[in-house]
């Protein structure tokens, strides 16, 4: 199965630079074949060609909306109506939904996100609740890439 992991967030922002860091860290490893892992700033419209050609993809990001420490692996769905600015970053369901609309199809695809603590101004340095989530964050991802996955239902 072809997988695309995209880990996203800002590496000067504290732990916004989880999803940067643990596709960092997936890529210095093993990688089943037919994984690919990138790692970007923000999401852009550049990657939905990349998508189209997948069978899964999973994102990976920072989240304020969870508790520090705490990571969620939720199965994303596209989303026409999840509508960014377009000027700073895409919403990965928008993705999915230039997928369909361009391709015809889209990945399955999943959203891997940890709460992160501090989002000040720091180079790739994350907090020590942020560094330990990293762990539970490449868990699930082996779990979606090794498994046929029972994962939540789309949101």
């Amino acid at each position: 199965m072809k997988t695309l992991i995209i880990g996203y967030g800002s590496p000067i922002r504290g732990d916004d630079a989880l999803g940067p860091l643990a596709a960092d860290r997936l890529e210095a490893g093993v990688l089943p074949r037919g994984v690919e892992v990138i790692s970007r700033h923000v999401l852009t419209a550049e990657l939905v060609a990349d998508l189209a050609d997948q069978d899964r993809a999973i994102f990976l990001d920072a989240a304020v909306d969870v508790e520090p420490g705490e990571v969620r692996c939720q199965r994303l769905a596209p989303d026409e109506s999840a509508v960014s600015t377009m000027a700073h970053f895409l919403d990965p369901r928008e993705l999915l939904a230039w997928c369909e609309t361009l391709y015809g199809r889209a990945p399955e695809s999943y959203l891997v996100t940890a709460g992160g603590d501090s989002f000040d101004y720091a180079s790739y340095e994350l907090t020590p609740v942020a560094e330990q989530a990293i762990d539970k964050m490449l868990e699930y991802v082996n779990r979606l890439v090794t498994e046929a996955c029972e994962a939540p239902q789309p949101s």
